[in-house]
Parts: structure tokens; sequence; C-alpha cells
């Protein structure tokens, strides 16, 4: 880690400190003008004001509210006028930026000696969403319940915008950089030739990377049930429906990191299931080349003694048994396309499945059986897809087509790879990755508050609502080091990285959806807030529902995708301006 940031870190503090006085209490823009000018008012500061009838107009720019500010913690800047709040959102932005890359650069080299499961599961989609949790924390925290009430609008446009951010310009933009030539469902590592293609050109996923968008669109569950009463026009079970969505959402919270906690052992289960699948389509390939097309007699049956006459060319020694070596050299001899096959599990697996007496050999009438069994098994397949009949052959070559398929869904690269063995000095590298999560913690702690006061007053100061401020703004401080980390990833151009970028801001959005919206929700029911942010929530479920059908049910995107998600985010901005402000929903 550079010693940059920090000495950075600190210098932006030593202004701040060194500039709060100065800046710490202003008087109304718009001040009654006496004849007297002993009347005028004055901030102590400076004194400009131009009589204008019975009022004094001061330069917008650098004019104050009506009410003062207060110095957060007593100390750090706070001002009413325009141009001070912007420089101090820009300045907190950029403090709460540091705290999520401090984040995430502990949370990867944690999860480089320790590997996925409680680390990857758990503590990194926590401590991802950890620095929007503190702002949506703080923004409900503050003051009176009237204060509350005002600035949770922060904490709601952050959270909103957070996740219309995630799924449609980080999406998008990913799809663009990561962008590979599609030959059929499959994007074709490293090869961009085909340009900026709308249908020839995109990325692909595995299946894992559709389970998550179906995971994220599940996690808006809570959203729709806070917002009932609403829709009924009720009033009476608002507070009642704000309890019943906490727990939902805290239940989906603790359900999705079981998930990801187990999600390697799922992963692995289901990749030598699918494994063992490719080898029984290669030995039936095998086979069939052997036989010459034969394996089946005329009406379609498995042709038994075409299948006893490959038994002998198998057995090597002629004891009239298969031993494990002898099916070790049928299955090296079987080149296994684009699968990382190891050849004792395979032997294993083929045992098991033919060697039904357990005496640790294959007879005769044993290997015709798994044979059979195995025919049986691909012609079902296939028949089941309606491609190639059950009285042809041909249905080996599909059954084999389906598997290849299927493996390259679950399987686009070997997930242990990710775990690395060894690592040099891992005791010094979790001691700083201890103190990168420990700083990047106790920053997000400490410039959440100042940064929701900043955008309040910036929202007074400018009558600008601070629900789009939080809404565009705060979001590029809180996820612009997941969404340039995830954009440098995509632009690999592989199929493995894509999955694994994607997965990842399905990921941030669920943990958005259950984690930040808990924490919001809390709020609301402890200090008895109103719960009214009909449009906000519609904006958050539209988008998940409908990117998440999207990604849900398909692995390969086309580049008109992209533009489709990036339009999602005007989109939504010009709908909740509309529902709020020509509809009054809010």
């Amino acid at each position: 880690m550079s010693i940059i940031s920090p000495l950075t870190l600190f210098l932006f503090l030593s202004i701040l400190i060194d500039c709060g006085p100065a800046h710490a209490r202003f008087i109304s823009h718009l001040l009654p003008v006496s004849s007297s000018s002993s009347d005028l008012i004055s901030d102590g500061v400076l004194e400009f004001g131009i009589p204008l009838g019975n009022f004094s107009i001061l330069n917008p720019l650098i004019a104050a509210s009506e009410s003062t500010c207060e110095q957060t913690y007593g100390f750090l800047p706070c001002t009413t006028t325009v141009l001070g709040n912007l420089f101090l959102i820009i300045i907190y932005g950029y403090l709460m930026y540091l705290a999520a890359t401090y984040l995430s650069k502990g949370s990867e080299m944690l999860l480089e000696i320790l590997g996925p499961g409680i680390v990857g599961g758990l503590f990194l989609p926590i401590l991802g969403a950890l620095p929007d949790a503190m702002l949506i924390l703080v923004s409900g925290l503050s003051g009176s319940s009237e204060t509350a009430q005002s600035q949770v609008s922060v904490g709601m446009g952050l959270l909103a915008g957070s996740t219309v951010l995630l799924l449609t310009i980080i999406w998008g933009t990913c799809v663009i950089v990561g962008k590979c030539d599609l030959e059929g469902s499959i994007a074709i590592d490293t090869q961009d030739t085909r340009g900026f293609s709308l249908t020839g050109s995109g990325v692909s996923t595995d299946i894992w990377t559709s389970y998550a968008a179906r995971i994220m669109v599940l996690s808006v569950l809570p959203f729709l049930i806070v917002q009932l009463p609403q829709a009924l026009h009720s009033t009476s079970g608002r507070h009642f429906a704000v309890l019943i969505a906490l727990i939902v959402s805290i239940s989906l919270l603790i359900t999705y990191c079981l998930y990801q906690i187990f999600q390697p052992w799922i992963q692995r289960r289901k990749i030598a299931f699918v494994k063992h699948k490719h080898v029984i389509s290669g030995l039936l390939q095998h086979l069939k080349q052997r036989a010459l097309g034969r394996l089946l007699r005329d009406d379609g049956e498995p042709d038994e003694e075409m299948i006893r006459k490959l038994f002998k060319t198998i057995d090597e020694n002629g004891d009239k048994h298969l031993s494990e070596s002898e099916l070790r050299a049928l299955i090296v001899g079987i080149r296994f396309e684009e699968i990382d096959l190891n050849h004792d599990d395979a032997v294993d697996k083929v045992m098991k499945d033919f060697d039904t007496s357990r005496d640790a050999l294959v007879s005769s009438d044993e290997f015709v059986s798994g044979v059979i069994r195995w025919l049986n098994r691909a012609k079902r397949s296939q028949v089941a897809t309606g491609d190639a009949g059950p009285h042809t052959i041909k249905f080996l070559s599909g059954f084999h087509l389906e598997t290849k398929r299927e493996h390259d869904l679950l399987d686009v690269g070997d997930q242990s790879d990710e775990i690395v063995e060894g690592v040099e000095n891992a005791k010094w590298i979790s001691i700083k990755a201890g103190l990168l999560l420990l700083l990047g913690t106790i920053i997000a702690a400490s410039f959440a508050d100042p940064l929701v006061d900043a955008v309040d007053n910036f929202s007074d100061a400018t009558s600008i609502p601070a629900f789009f401020i939080s809404f565009i703004a705060l979001p590029f401080a809180t996820n612009s080091s997941e969404a340039v980390s995830a954009i440098i990833f995509a632009s690999r151009d592989k199929r493995r990285t894509a999955s694994l970028t994607f997965s990842e801001i399905y990921g941030a959005v669920t943990m958005n959806n259950v984690l930040c919206l808990s924490v919001f929700l809390a709020l609301v029911y402890v200090r008895g807030l109103t719960w009214d942010f009909s449009s906000e929530v519609l904006v958050i479920v539209l988008v998940c529902v409908v990117m998440g059908a999207l990604a849900g049910f398909r692995t390969v995107f086309p580049l008109w995708t992209s533009i489709l998600a990036i339009l999602l985010y005007p989109l939504s901005l010009a709908l909740v301006y509309v529902l709020d402000y020509v509809f009054g929903w809010s």
C-alpha cells in the first residue's frame, strides 16, 4: 500500500480543520434593510448587502441560508454556501472513496490467504456494503425525529442510486469493455474482431452468474412488503409493515450469507457431476466409433452382441474381466475435449457405475448392463429435448454436445484456481489486510455523518432535493472503487473474468437490498419515521426486475444489452422526478 493515500488524507484533514472556524456560522441571505446602517446584520466576516426595496440580495454562489450550521464533532467545518458545501461534498466523498478502497484491498488480501467460504461468502459482501450502510445509518440518527425524517432521504437516495448505478452504467460499461466475438451462445476468449457489432459481439457467463441474478430479484421482496400499505392506501398498517419487512430483510441477509458460504461446495459437487456425465458421453462416443456406429439394433434397442465384442477388445489379457488398469488405459486413450479430467477420479466413477458386485472387476455382463444404462440415459435426454429420435445413433452426438455445453455453463474455469496455496508472508499479509480493513472502517464511520450534513446543507442552499444529490453523487463515492475494479477485470476479455465481474455486481446489489435496507428499515421503525418512498421503491424494483430477468435466464449478452442497461439510468431519474413532482407521490 502506497504511503501517498494516507499522506493525502492527512493533508485534507489539516485543511478542513484549519478552515473550520472561518465557515462555521452564517446568517440569512435575504435580510431586511433598515434606513440605518447599524441595523444591518453581519456575520462578522464580510458585509456586502445590496439594498433592493426592503431586502438585501447577496451573491447566490456565496450566499448563506436562513439557518446556521453546526460543526460535526465540534471541529469539522460546515458552511451554508453553495460552493462551500459542494467543496465539502467532494472532500468527504473522496474520503468515503478511500474507505471503500481500503476495505476492498483488505478484503482481497484476506481472500487470497483464506479463500472463499466464510471470508468470500460472509465478510466480503458485508464489508463491500459497509460505506453505504454507514451513510444510511447516520442519515437517520441525526438530531430530532423531524431532522432525521428530512435527512433520511439522503439514505434512500444512496440506496436507490447505488443499485441503479451498478445495474445500469457499470453493468453496461462492463459489457462494452469486455466484449468478445460471439459464436452461438459462447464468447470466444480474447477474440474481438467484430468491433461494435450489436449482435455479433458481447460477453457470456456461466450458469452460476444467472443464479446470482435470480437471487438479486428475490432480494427486492422486503421493498414490496413495506410498500404494501401505500399500495392499499392504508395508513394504519404502515408501522407494522416496516417491522415485517425488516424481519424478512434480515432473514434474507442471513440466508444469502449462508448460501455464499456453502456455494463453493455446491459448485464443486455440481461440476464433479457434470464431469462424470462428460466421461459417460466421451466413452459412448468412443465405443460408437469402435463399433462403426452399430451400438443399436434396427429397432433402436442396444445391440448386446456388439457390446460384448467391444468388451473383448478392451479386455487386453483375455481374463473376461476389466481391471482398473484396463479401464484407465481406455479412458486415457480417449480425448475429452476442453475438460480438465482427473483420470483417477474418472476410473473410480466408471468402476462404481459398472462394478455392481463390488469385487473391483467388471465382468462382461456388468459391462453390457452398464453400457445399456448409459445409452438409455443418453437416449432419454435427447428425446426430451426433441432432437434426434430414439431409433438413430445420432442421439449420442446430441448428448455429447449437450453435455459439453452444460460443462461450459457450469465451469468456465476451475474455481479452485482462485485459492492460492502456500502464500508467502501470510502472517504479514494478514496483518496488513486487518489494518486496511480497520482503517477503511474508521474512515467510513468518521466521515459518513459530515457527508450527510454537507449533502443536506447543499440541498438547502440550492433548493435541489437531497434525494437527487445523494442518488447521483454519493454512489460514485461509495461504489467507485468497486466500479473501477469491475471494469478493469471485465476488460480482460475472458468468460471467466466476465462471470466473476457480473456475479460481484449482482452480489453487491443483493447486499444493498438486504443489508442496507435492513439498516434503513430499522431506523424507520425505531425512530418512528414515516415511510414515504413509493417512487424510489418503484425504481429499485423496476431496475432489479428488468436486469434480473435479462441476466437470470440467459448467459450470453450481445452489445445491444449494454445500451438497454445504460438507458435505464436516465430513465430512473426521470421516473422519480415525474412521480414525485408531477404526480405528487411523495
